[in-house]
């Protein structure tokens, strides 16, 4: 099923909720359907519906949370960080244990110069265990804690995240760019091979891949990455730093 189709689907069944919303439940319920279907519409690209739809969710029940964080959402995307940090702060007060709230707000604070502010809200999110993406908090103050050049924070963030899904492949390719520059070459050689036993269409992974066997002196290997690049990568930032000898 095309990625189109299951988008109009999400769309179909969340108007279908609103409907049956707007004549058969209280106002929370109103509220909800219109978030998620706000929420489909961002993640489809119709930001100026999203907001409408956002906005009829509030006006519905003026105490959902979540209608203030898909709002924020939209003002972070469209670049309006004033409103979406208000709207963020307003779903928080209403709701300050919400894991995917406390995610975003602490990510604004991140990407805004306010990094070590960022920190307890991820680990907030992270504390509700019904929540079933705590690896993506973990990650995230894995990534706000690079900012800082705090390393080791990093990477014990990153550790956790690879045990909240051991299918990150974020964490584990950011644990292997860890270990190498830190020289630990067989840990990060284990990390970026459970990238690429994943990930097919990435040369970033391909190209620590081969700085990591030129280091241990594989050069076999290092040439079977060096062939992988040129047949599969060319044009990439990787590539051209390979063709150039630019190893470090």
């Amino acid at each position: 099923m095309s990625r189109l189709l299951v988008l109009l689907l999400g769309l179909l069944l969340s108007w279908g909720a609103v409907q049956a919303a707007e004549s058969n439940s209280p106002t929370v319920a109103r509220a909800k359907a219109h978030t998620d279907l706000g929420l489909a519409y961002f993640q489809g690209g119709r930001m100026a519906v999203a907001l409408d739809e956002a906005a009829a969710a509030i006006a519905a029940d003026s105490g959902y949370a979540p209608a203030y964080d898909l709002m924020g959402l939209v003002n972070w995307y469209l670049r309006d960080t004033d409103k979406a940090r208000e709207n963020f702060e307003r779903a928080l007060r209403l709701a300050p244990n919400d894991p995917e709230i406390n995610n975003n707000y602490a990510w604004l604070l991140c990407q805004t110069g306010r990094e070590k502010e960022s920190f307890p809200y991820f680990m907030q999110a992270v504390k509700n265990p019904l929540y079933q993406t705590p690896t993506k908090p973990f990650f995230n103050a894995g990534m706000c804690a690079l900012k800082l050049d705090d390393v080791v924070r990093a990477e014990e963030y990153f550790v956790n995240a690879v045990m909240a899904d051991p299918a990150n492949v974020q964490a584990l390719y950011r644990l292997a760019e860890i270990k190498y520059r830190g020289n630990n070459l067989y840990d990060a050689k284990r990390f970026v091979l459970a990238v690429l036993a994943k990930v097919q269409d990435d040369a970033a992974p391909v190209w620590l891949a081969l700085r990591i066997e030129r280091k241990l002196g594989n050069r076999q290997a290092e040439q079977d990455y060096a062939v992988r690049l040129r047949r599969t990568f060319q044009g990439t930032p990787e590539y051209q730093a390979m063709i150039q000898g630019r190893f470090e």
